[in-house]
């Protein structure tokens, strides 16, 4: 790791290629090196204490194995709350409990969590506090653009009430910020430190996860943080050359990484190789920088023997299910980001469709990936109907009726605060709720395919649902005849949620984390589809994938018995045009 010269390690990059392993990996190097090393995580499911096998909470605790490492979690929606707290406990016997409600749920969105989190962190970056003690810190996670954008603002410091009246629904009163301005300009203008501060862009070798690598690494140099490094995770070589899954995988693979985006192009690459064993313990955290530890303990955990075939039900199934008592309703994919609810959202409707149903295909997601697949059949079936609810039109829209409403009387700090504010994930669910409720509409005449957007942005969706909701219930003296977009989804009858997971450990937690979100609000999944199942394969040869299909059985085993009620399974498939592939009629037979 002689390569890492500054005191501020940011690990970033899209849900589920290694951020973590990687981010621990470094932080153990660094501290076998003599370094004095924190490793910091603002994920909301993290999984520090599985991937060290160590003891990690919200207060700074040695690692167990090391002697230089220590770690802490900051848990961001604890921080959210403590903010919320923050800004309505001076408002307590001044304002009404209807009002100081109103100021909770207009907080309670994704936007206040990021800026929470920012607070928390920040106190390791500015010197102040704890971030003396170390040589290194290392973040697990970088906070997001739109997140030091809207701080970077002016009007983000005026006087909340005096000069900014209407305030900022992501920001709040940033007298309830435990960092201050002078705090936060010292804290950002490190992190443009090219001596103070890397960014690792963390990607796996496919082309969804390196388009996200490009749009962070864009996004991160427009805000003057340019010192980065790239990190490909996971890349497969077959051991053995006869397998012909094995060959399928590690070309598609090494075509991808001969296809990077160019603006990756001119950054430092180091690419790590998948391997036949977990990433957990202090051990195996060594073997990523070590090849001589890590061929080691490769050998002791590649499985030569038989493995066993994991039987689910196939997508045909599944849609045989969904269709045999209806021939309408709503069909929502949703699960973290690079499961597969896109693929999962297109077969779904095509088989339906191909059943001679009347199917609307359509996506809330920004990256609006459904075209892709689509294009690679070539004909779709005269019942199906493909939409894309633009966010950038809808948005565009809901932005200008907001700032002429808003923006009235206002100075021009003050509307620039109210546009950079509009810029935020929650403006976009909120921009696209009418179409979402146009769809749940037409669900109740035919069957409609919604492929979500990833996890955080789906439950602001529904969240917006529910606060669309309770106004109609509190406002209108008729509601006990209305039925909204939130009691349809409610409706078990009408809406089936689909769970999306890949059969490994850190999906399945993130999956489950959703499910118990949608319990909460009434909505209760239909089924789980795990994708791109290596165990439901048969004839595998090569000693590397028939130990990572192994390892998937204990996976799919508690997703079966601890969180699904119905369970069902897309094999994995090697193959460019995977559409085709996974509505093919011999699905569960072996497919390479």
């Amino acid at each position: 790791m002689t390569d890492i010269k500054t005191k501020y390690l940011f690990f970033t990059g899209k849900g589920g290629v290694g951020k973590t392993s990687l981010a621990c990996a470094t932080a153990v190097e660094m501290a076998d090196a003599g370094k004095v090393v924190l490793l910091v995580s603002t994920d909301p499911a993290s999984n520090l204490k599985d991937v060290l096998e160590s003891q990690v909470d919200e207060q700074i605790k040695p690692v167990k194995g090391t002697d230089r490492l220590f770690a802490i979690n900051i848990n961001p929606e604890n921080s959210a709350e403590e903010y919320r707290n923050r800004v309505t406990q001076p408002l307590e016997g001044i304002a009404s409990k209807a009002e100081i409600k109103k100021i909770r749920e207009d907080l309670s969105g994704a936007c206040t969590t990021e800026i929470a989190s920012f607070d928390e962190f920040s106190r390791f970056v500015s010197g102040e506090t704890e971030g003396t003690k170390f040589d290194v810190i290392i973040f697990d996670t970088a906070p997001t653009g739109h997140t030091l954008r809207l701080l970077e603002l002016p009007a983000a410091w005026s006087s909340f009430t005096d000069e900014n009246p209407e305030g900022a629904s992501c920001l709040g009163p940033t007298s309830a910020l435990k960092s201050g301005k002078e705090r936060y300009h010292t804290v950002v203008n490190r992190l443009r430190d090219a001596s103070l501060t890397s960014f690792y862009i963390v990607a796996r070798a496919d082309k969804a996860s390196l388009k996200e690598a490009s749009r962070t690494s864009n996004e991160l140099k427009e805000l003057g943080m340019s010192n980065q490094l790239l990190y490909i995770n996971g890349v497969f070589k077959a051991i053995d050359k006869n397998d012909l899954l094995a060959q399928k995988i590690e070309a598609i693979g090494n075509e991808q990484l001969n296809s990077i985006p160019d603006n990756l192009k001119t950054l430092p690459l180091k690419t790590f190789p998948l391997l036949p064993y977990n990433v957990l313990g202090i051990l195996k955290l060594r073997s990523l920088f070590n090849s001589e530890l890590q061929k080691s303990i490769s050998e002791n955990n590649l499985l030569k023997s038989e493995t066993h075939i994991q039987v689910l039900k196939g997508i045909d199934q599944l849609v045989d299910e969904l269709s045999a008592n209806q021939q309408y309703g709503l069909i929502m994919t949703m699960g973290k980001g690079g499961v597969g609810k896109t693929i999962a959202a297109s077969a779904i409707a095509v088989l339906l469709a191909k059943k001679g149903f009347e199917v609307l295909l359509t996506t809330t997601d920004p990256a609006a990936h459904i075209q892709d697949f689509i294009e690679q059949l070539g004909e779709l079936p005269s019942t199906l109907t493909v939409e894309r609810i633009d966010p950038k039109v809808e948005t565009q829209r809901y932005t200008e009726k907001i700032l002429e409403h808003k923006g009235q009387g206002q100075s021009e700090d003050a509307k620039k605060l109210i546009l950079e504010d509009l810029k935020s994930p929650c403006t976009e669910e909120v921009a696209v709720f009418h179409a979402f409720s146009k769809a749940i509409s037409m669900a109740k005449r035919k069957f409609v395919v919604m492929d979500t957007a990833p996890t955080g942005h789906t439950l602001l969706l529904l969240d917006t649902a529910g606060s669309y909701h309770r106004d109609i219930m509190r406002n209108n003296i008729n509601a006990g005849r209305l039925r909204t977009p939130y009691m349809s989804l409610q409706d078990q009858t009408l809406s089936k949620i689909i769970l999306v997971s890949l059969p490994e450990t850190t999906p399945m937690r993130e999956a489950g984390d959703l499910q118990n979100d949608l319990k909460r609000a009434s909505i209760k999944p239909y089924a789980w589809l795990i994708n791109q199942s290596l165990s439901m394969l048969s004839g595998i040869s090569d000693p590397l994938l028939k130990s990572r299909a192994n390892a998937e059985i204990e996976v799919i085993k508690t997703i079966k018995t601890e969180y699904a009620d119905r369970t069902f399974g897309i094999p994995f498939i090697a193959e460019k045009k995977l559409l085709p592939a996974l509505i093919d009629e011999h699905l569960n037979k072996v497919i390479i």
